[in-house]
């Protein structure tokens, strides 16, 4: 099974990148806020154990996060070739989490595809989004502002954890959407 990481800040073309990788190589994706609205709408244990969280304020704790993304992984584990993590792990724990739960599966992370962007493309990105998403929070200058630096300070931890497991990849993230995904794709052919 070929499991990898796409990694990135906002606007880094994660979303638009995945899409092309999961139509090539068939992997299932698995994008944690996509589990946050199944089991929160379906109401299953796990998603009232979050909700009971987030209606205090609090972030959902890592085991139940891995909890939703073991499940995923068994529903779908027969049909799959394997699987596309986007927007997980955002931590070292959750890194170091997912890792033992793969290996208790007999697999692992192949790598981490990191798309790489200057600062000011990134924005400039965002708010292009903004404009046709109808996102407000892709339109304000500080909330721009922040979910990069929270990104800076909180999450790019976890490329270095993966960069000292020798699975980390930096791909230059600008360019046409194809040349990228060539770029992604020969990183990718080396992982398989």
């Amino acid at each position: 099974m070929l499991n990898i990481i796409l990694f990135g800040p906002p606007g880094a073309g994660k979303g638009t990148q995945s899409e092309k990788i999961i139509d090539q190589y068939k992997l299932t994706h698995i994008a944690t806020g996509d589990l946050f609205r199944k089991h929160l709408g379906e109401g299953t244990d796990l998603g009232k154990l979050a909700q009971k969280y987030m209606d205090e304020g609090n972030l959902v704790p890592d085991e139940v996060v891995i909890g939703m993304v073991d499940e995923k992984i068994k529903e779908t584990k027969a049909n799959s070739s394997g699987y596309i993590f986007d927007g997980f792990p955002r931590t070292v724990p959750q890194a170091k989490a997912l890792d033992t739960l793969l290996k208790e599966k007999g697999e692992k992370i192949a790598g981490m595809i990191a798309l790489d962007v200057p600062e000011e493309e990134l924005k400039k990105r965002i708010k292009e989004r903004g404009k046709t998403s109808g996102r407000t929070d892709d339109q304000d200058e500080a909330k721009i502002e922040n979910r990069i630096k929270v990104y800076q300070e909180e999450t790019l931890p976890v490329a270095n954890y993966y960069d000292g497991e020798g699975k980390l990849v930096k791909i230059h993230g600008v360019g046409s959407i194809d040349e990228i995904f060539g770029k992604i794709s020969s990183e990718i052919d080396k992982l398989k």
